[in-house]
């Protein structure tokens, strides 16, 4: 019996985000959100809230797959949650999807204006996206963490 708890799973996958790219990440969520209002102004289908989601989904994404991308990195800890990541891709992917879904619920309820329902179901929806993104995304990296033991 070598289950571990939801709890420990969650810090294993926050363990690994430890180490992120959250520079990159930021800037990365920040200028696909501007590059798609700046193309909805143009095509006159501006979208302040569907950008917005997409900046932070991104930012998300790169985060996750910055943080599984070089396991052999950081201190010990760090690199042993990195490699746990790598063997268990959609435990770990659920925290991604759960930071997605909630840095997105308060740009719904406030600029979309679908109500406290609605605006749940639109960030848990963008989260459901990031977690099977970010699951795949690791899914191709296990070879990582097989040829780094």
């Amino acid at each position: 019996m070598n289950e571990i708890s939801r709890r420990d799973e969650v810090s294993l996958s926050g363990a690994a985000l430890r180490g992120a790219p959250w520079k990159t990440a930021a800037v990365s969520g920040g200028a696909t959100a501007a590059v798609s209002f700046v193309l909805g102004v143009l095509s006159d289908s501006a979208g302040l809230v569907w950008s917005l989601g997409l900046g932070i989904s991104v930012f998300a994404l790169v985060a996750a797959i910055g943080a599984v991308s070089k396991p052999n990195e950081g201190d010990r800890v760090t690199r042993q949650a990195r490699l746990w990541a790598l063997k268990h891709p959609w435990r770990f992917a659920l925290l991604p999807a759960a930071i997605t879904a909630v840095l997105d619920y308060p740009v719904q309820l406030v600029l979309d204006g679908e109500g406290v329902f609605g605006s749940a179901v639109q960030s848990i929806w963008h989260g459901a996206l990031v977690y099977v993104i970010a699951g795949v995304l690791t899914l191709t990296r296990q070879g990582r963490a097989r040829s780094s033991q």
